[in-house]
């Protein structure tokens, strides 16, 4: 459940907009003065700021820079009466990921809160992933290349993604058939020879060492 901060002094504005944000399914506080803004907003206990600009104690604008001073980068939507272009810019420039102006329907607030914090997420989602290594060998998966010993080799298709299966899968024991299903589709004859003639071709490139033979069962990519 995401938790949203509402910095604002002004109690009729601030009750409103919990209101509809818990109804909403979101957990909401509000901070009615700029201090108590920066402490709560650098507790790291909230997912979004709603932030009016004119806070007694520190104005909203000390209160954003102070936040993005100590490296606090959770969204900040500015809601405030100054409808100035130059206030909008300043606001920006401090650090905001939205400017919204007073009066405001309680809709458009809603589907920029949603929409800024669905960026964040998605931001924060880890990188994807572009190289598997086993060993001190490495697999890149945008160039279709093993590096073994420093030295890049490019691999054929099939290789490459029987390569793939096995290093997405360390030390668990794959059975030709499996490897078949994943590689080959089952364009081949499960009695076929294939997976173990395309291993062979991998365990020159790769290493002996690398992909293990159980007996009876498969092959295995050493973990």
């Amino acid at each position: 459940m995401n938790r949203i901060l509402i910095a604002e002094d002004e109690s009729r504005i601030a009750a409103f907009i919990e209101k509809g944000l818990r109804s909403h399914g979101f957990t909401t506080a509000v901070a009615d003065d700029g201090i108590t803004g920066i402490d709560m907003a650098v507790s790291n206990e909230f997912d979004l700021v709603i932030l009016d600009l004119g806070l007694p104690g520190k104005d909203g604008l000390e209160v954003l820079e102070e936040i993005r001073g100590q490296g606090v980068e959770i969204p900040v939507i500015i809601l405030t009466a100054r409808d100035d272009i130059q206030d909008k810019v300043v606001g920006f420039e401090a650090g905001a990921d939205d400017y919204l102006t007073k009066p405001f329907r309680f809709e458009e607030l809603l589907v920029r809160v949603k929409a800024r914090l669905r960026n964040n997420n998605s931001s924060s989602q880890p990188k994807e992933e572009t190289t598997l290594k086993a060993g001190d060998v490495f697999l890149d998966l945008r160039s279709r290349k093993v590096k073994v010993n420093g030295e890049s080799t490019e691999l054929p298709a099939r290789e490459f993604t029987l390569a793939e299966t096995f290093f997405r899968h360390p030390g668990q024991i794959l059975s030709r058939e499996q490897l078949l299903d994943r590689v080959w589709g089952y364009d081949y004859d499960p009695g076929s020879n294939i997976v173990d003639v395309y291993v062979g071709y991998l365990r020159k490139k790769l290493g002996n060492n690398l992909i293990e033979t159980v007996r009876g069962m498969g092959y295995r990519l050493r973990a």
